[in-house]
């Protein structure tokens, strides 16, 4: 080629790159001006786009708390918070106006669907002086912040022009009321943006369930949203630990039920049940009324949870102490009798000696008399706790267990002392045994006070062998992300107050509370030895300045089997009914408490199906295999087995492998088919409703306790997360 010819295609070459960058540098100079292409004449700029840089916490995951079968009690779940567009130059992704046009038709809709939470000249006057003020947005304060997605989608249906939502969290509580006052509940703190525990567990494990927020930054559009592709991680959040606990949600269930139950029945002012492994200390259940919506908390009846802060004088379930230390000490007063009618006693101040009088001697110092002033002739010892004498007590007291004696064994089982139960708020109660009727009453119950909790682990001295152990709510605290369990929690022994032999002795003399015309015969439960005594305590009114004529403590602590405990429960209420309320919710607690742990007794389960015998299986493996596989791996075991979905084979599964199962348990797949039918909900449990929803995603709205008996979706309609299912349980 001749260097003329090559010249001349140089300069082709760097003619047609001049002629490129002209225009190239034209587009951008008219794209500047204009804020158009020069060829499309489209705008070149989107329209969404804010001009600064938003530096934003992300806030930590909170982490979940589970019962011992890992449902979920309290979840950080995805909800959305209300937004209203107010500047005209807001636009949609469309590039259509999206601004409040009329704000009085706007709040109007707004509590068409928000109902009773929202003030509607609230909201009008929030838009109107936010729009005066010149902002371009504003939130609707209270009523609007953290709702529900089902109101989301409410509201997005109504097509209300302007209006918005900020993607927020909040804390849910699927079985509400679960043992509100001691779990608690989290809300989300405005000041602090994250979700803060309030009460109970939820506060007393904040530091553990909240985690660590981190940092981010990104391009702000005018309507409040990031824009995608402009976010930098500054600092990663540290997700908060999960807690699982010992309670079990079938069995608490129960609790809740009978708790509700008592309250209404009979005009009770509270009510408590806790039961307990006696062995471990683990807590299965654990209920104080009145109680509260934990996914509302508007109403709050008592903050004092009536097992581990409320301090009461518990009445006669105090005597089987009383008796442990005469037979512990060597003095109590074998095949002997006394006169069961009215102590009448004086005081010698100078030997510290209690002697008992004749009926109708002067005394400074009142008579004691059995409840309702009863008489039971010349008894045994023996027979004055199954009778439940306070007279047998003022007897033991006086003539063989001298004060010192008393007062040492009060500490060794650890009442008016701190319990070590990790991250539950306590009281104390008050040791009062300095004057001679304190001295005597606290031997039955009263004068002094103490906690449920207090008198729940020293009667595991007496069910266990004289062995006491603490109990304990927390199972485990894990590693939300990886799973790994970070903290066990297992049994610990915290002392032996009295030996072996001693505990038993007390354990025969309380198999005999049960017999007939003894105390605690109307709470026998048929085909079930219990070891049990009854308590009737008389309730102190600081305002009166006496003992409440009209209220009293009645309670119950009961271990079965009698030959060797392996549960206790303990159930209470305060009511002016103190001889012939029910004893049906105390029985059909142990009932379920004794299934629950696999105890041999007649199983109560009321669902159409029911299989007689009692036992237990370990849950197999069925993830990842063929719904045959599953019905094949079921078929022997007698259990209800609930597939959802319509597909081949198991994605997930509960319980999960390895388990223990219980004849007539509910058993839960979920397969990878697309579609999902109503199942027949009758006889379900809250429990077996919330393993629903979580496997599922479709929520169930509840109303009643006990188990389901009517569904307003049929049988075999397909379902979504879209569908509204209510059940009416009893």
């Amino acid at each position: 080629m001749s260097v003329r010819k090559s010249n001349r295609e140089l300069l082709k070459m760097i003619s047609r790159m001049t002629l490129i960058g002209t225009l190239v540098v034209a587009n951008v100079l008219f794209t500047m001006v204009s804020h158009k292409h020069i060829w499309s004449q489209k705008s070149a700029l989107d329209p969404r786009i804010a001009s600064s840089i938003v530096e934003k916490a992300v806030t930590a995951k909170r982490g979940t708390i589970y019962d011992r079968n890992h449902t979920v009690i309290a979840q950080q779940t995805q909800a959305y918070t209300i937004v209203a567009y107010l500047d005209k130059g807001v636009v949609d992704v469309n590039g259509n106006p999206n601004y409040v046009k009329n704000i009085s038709s706007t709040a109007k809709k707004l509590k068409s669907v928000l109902g009773e939470d929202v003030n509607e000249k609230a909201l009008v006057k929030i838009m109107k002086s936010a729009k005066k003020a010149g902002k371009s947005q504003t939130e609707l304060g209270s009523g609007t912040k953290r709702i529900k997605k089902s109101l989301m989608k409410e509201i997005k249906k109504l097509k209300i022009p302007g209006i918005g939502f900020i993607d927020a969290v909040s804390r849910y509580y699927p079985a509400t009321p679960y043992s509100s006052n001691l779990i608690g509940f989290a809300a989300y703190d405005e000041d602090k943006q994250s979700i803060e525990g309030k009460l109970g567990l939820e506060l007393s494990l904040n530091a553990l369930l909240k985690g660590k927020n981190g940092k981010e930054q990104y391009q702000q559009t005018v309507d409040g949203s990031k824009l995608p592709g402009t976010t930098k991680v500054i600092e990663q959040a540290k997700n908060g630990k999960d807690v699982v606990l010992t309670l079990d949600s079938e069995l608490q269930s129960t609790v809740e039920m009978q708790l509700r139950s008592t309250m209404e029945n009979e005009n009770a002012k509270s009510a408590w049940c806790i039961v307990m492994e006696v062995d471990t200390g683990k807590v299965l259940a654990w209920a104080s009324y009145p109680t509260f919506d934990q996914n509302e908390h508007k109403e709050i009846p008592s903050y004092q949870d009536a097992i581990s802060t409320s301090t009461y004088e518990p009445g006669s379930v105090m005597k089987p102490f009383t008796y442990a230390t005469a037979i512990d000490t060597n003095v109590y007063p074998y095949n002997k009798t006394y006169v069961s009618y009215q102590f009448w006693y004086d005081y010698d101040v100078n030997t510290g000696k209690i002697t008992r009088l004749p009926i109708g001697t002067d005394s400074p110092y009142p008579y004691i008399a059995d409840a309702l002033d009863e008489n039971f002739g010349t008894i045994s010892f023996d027979q004055g706790l199954a009778y439940s004498s306070n007279v047998a007590i003022c007897e033991l007291l006086a003539n063989y267990i001298n004060y010192s004696q008393y007062s040492k064994y009060l500490d060794a089982f650890g009442f008016f002392q701190k319990v070590d139960t990790p991250y539950v708020d306590q009281s104390l109660g008050v040791k009062n045994i300095g004057l001679p009727t304190d001295y005597l009453s606290t031997g039955f119950g009263q004068a002094s006070s103490i906690t449920v909790l207090q008198l729940c682990q020293a009667y595991t001295a007496i069910f266990n062998d004289g062995t006491m152990v603490r109990p304990y709510v927390i199972d485990s605290i894990v590693d939300s992300d990886t799973g790994k369990v970070e903290k066990k929690y297992k049994k610990k022994a915290v002392g032996t107050p009295i030996s072996s032999t001693t505990a038993k002795e007390v354990q025969e003399l309380m198999s005999h509370v049960t017999d007939d015309g003894a105390s605690g015969a109307r709470f026998k439960v048929d085909g079930v030895d219990l070891l049990m005594k009854t308590g009737t305590g008389q309730i102190y009114n600081t305002d009166l300045g006496k003992y409440d004529s009209d209220y009293h403590t009645s309670s119950i602590m009961a271990a079965a089997p009698a030959n060797d405990p392996k549960i206790m429960v303990y159930y209470g209420l305060v009511s002016p009914n103190i001889t012939s309320y029910s004893a049906e919710p105390f029985k059909k607690i142990v009932r379920d408490t004794l299934q629950t742990c696999g105890i041999s007794t007649t199983p109560t389960n009321d669902t159409q199906e029911s299989y007689e015998a009692w036992e237990s299986y370990e849950m197999p493996s069925l993830v990842n295999h063929t719904i045959d596989y599953a019905h094949e791996k079921m078929k022997d075991k007698k259990v209800h087995l609930e597939v959802i979905g319509d597909g081949s084979s198991v994605i997930e599964q509960y319980p999960d492998a390895s388990v223990t199962i219980n004849s007539n348990d509910r058993v839960f797949v979920l397969t990878n088919g697309n579609k999902i039918t109503m199942p027949n909900m009758s006889g379900w449990t809250r429990k077996d409703l919330t393993v629903f929803w979580q496997l599922t995603g479709i929520s169930i709205k509840t109303s009643g306790y006990g188990k389901v008996t009517s569904q307003n979706v049929e049988e075999g309609t397909t379902i979504s997360t879209d569908t509204k299912i209510e059940v009416n349980l009893e």
